[in-house]
């Protein structure tokens, strides 16, 4: 986690200081509903609670830490120091480190969550208004990297956004799984501290109680998590790779905005480099980096051991903070992309024809010619476009055998465009609802 990509809202998350009012809350609610049960006494809560405004001291902390090696007791120490000892005498009676650490660390992942989820939703309004700004723009759809059939701009931008909500139904799943809490004691068994102490605590921080819990909340969850920004990620190089093969100078169909001043090489002035969707491949892998790490957390000793806490430390930080920042990076990128139909249509008749090969097949069936000769054929008529620069039409018009099955009529009529653009409403209404771009 590095400033250069990183956004002050998620980081805000992840800070100490935030950290440390995160614990602190958990300490005090759960003093509050001990006094309630009558574990303690109801001004000793109150007294806690006191601490409420208080900036907590991080140097302090850990320096405590570096003689104790323990940073909840670090913690727990500069907080008395803080209260006074007698009135911090009654925090955290019952509880063991991981309620602490594991209940906050569910926090801060559902907070990253919903900025996660916001960036998801803004980066759908900016695929959904350049669907339908394209929806009617024919562009040559590929397959391997070589042309394939017509397609249109429009629906390149409505499979990333039915992607992209695929998405956002993910990562509110993810949010629903990671939010609980456990505030169970040694080994999960509430031995010294009541259920009813769990329950108050996570429903004043927005969570739910982990249904067992051992003396840690079990990593399966995490895992889902970070599964999901992974899979976030992937689908933000999908957009990214799509952007950078329409950049290159052979196709460029779109390329990403230049902004005056900006420069593309420190050698060569004339260069547009397709730098932000090559900078979102790299984040992408970043953030995928942490999805075994995530998984191999969820073998772990007995009732606890601390294997996990040294990836989740990291991992927890470094990839809601690169992913928020990439989806971001790539509403940005989609709201400012610039589109060149023209250049679609010219890279389109480049191969003079040669896209409609399969409705000329199609044809020649339909009028009683086998598969294999149909195929033969249209084969033998295309290959001339690509190793003599023929022209498709031509050839087939010229093609005695062809011509003995398809009327010159029949022929032309099997390169007009807007025969591949038939249903292109009916995808924009399975993808969109209302089909209102607004």
């Amino acid at each position: 986690m590095i400033p250069r990509y990183s956004r002050p809202e998620m980081v805000a998350i992840w800070e100490p200081q935030s950290k440390f009012r995160i614990w602190f809350e958990i300490e005090a609610h759960a003093c509050d509903a001990m006094a309630d049960l009558g574990v303690i006494p109801k001004e000793s809560a109150r007294a806690v609670w006191a601490a409420k405004d208080a900036t907590f001291d991080v140097a302090r902390i850990d320096e405590i830490e570096a003689e104790t090696r323990h940073d909840v007791i670090a913690f727990l120490t500069h907080l008395a120091e803080i209260l006074g000892a007698d009135n911090a005498r009654f925090v955290h009676q019952g509880m063991t480190s991981s309620d602490v650490l594991d209940t906050c660390f569910n926090v801060q992942l559902t907070r990253a969550s919903d900025i996660l989820i916001a960036d998801v939703e803004k980066l759908l309004v900016a695929l959904k208004t350049r669907a339908f700004e394209h929806k009617d723009t024919v562009r040559i759809g590929r397959s391997h990297g070589i042309h394939a059939e017509p397609t249109t701009m429009g629906l390149t931008f409505a499979r990333f956004y039915a992607e992209m909500d695929r998405n956002l139904t993910r990562l509110r799943d993810a949010r629903a799984e990671i939010a609980t809490g456990a505030i169970s004691g040694a080994v999960g068994t509430f031995a010294n501290i009541d259920p009813a102490v769990e329950d108050h605590v996570c429903d004043k921080l927005g969570l739910v109680p982990e249904p067992i819990s051992t003396q840690v909340i079990p990593r399966d969850r995490h895992a889902a998590f970070f599964a999901t920004l992974g899979v976030v990620a992937s689908s933000i190089e999908n957009i990214a790779t799509e952007i950078r093969h329409m950049q290159r100078t052979e196709v460029l169909e779109a390329e990403e905005f230049f902004s005056k001043g900006q420069k593309g090489s420190s050698a060569m002035p004339h260069k547009r480099n397709p730098v932000l969707s090559e900078n979102l491949t790299g984040l992408a892998r970043l953030v995928r980096m942490a999805v075994i790490p995530a998984m191999e957390n969820v073998a772990l000793w007995h009732e606890r051991d601390i294997s996990h806490s040294s990836v989740e430390r990291n991992i927890g930080p470094d990839t809601t903070v690169t992913l928020d920042f990439a989806l971001a990076r790539l509403t940005g990128l989609i709201e400012k992309l610039v589109i060149y139909p023209e250049r679609m249509l010219e890279n389109m008749h480049r191969f003079r024809g040669l896209v409609m090969s399969q409705r000329v097949l199609l044809a020649l069936t339909q009028a009683g010619v086998s598969r294999e000769n149909a195929y033969a054929l249209v084969q033998r008529n295309a290959m001339k476009v690509w190793t003599e620069g023929k022209d498709f039409k031509t050839e087939l018009l010229a093609d005695a055998d062809v011509t003995a099955a398809l009327s010159p009529g029949e022929i032309a009529e099997k390169f007009d465009l807007d025969y591949h653009t038939k249903h292109v409403d009916t995808i924009f209404d399975r993808v969109f609802g209302d089909g209102d771009p607004g």
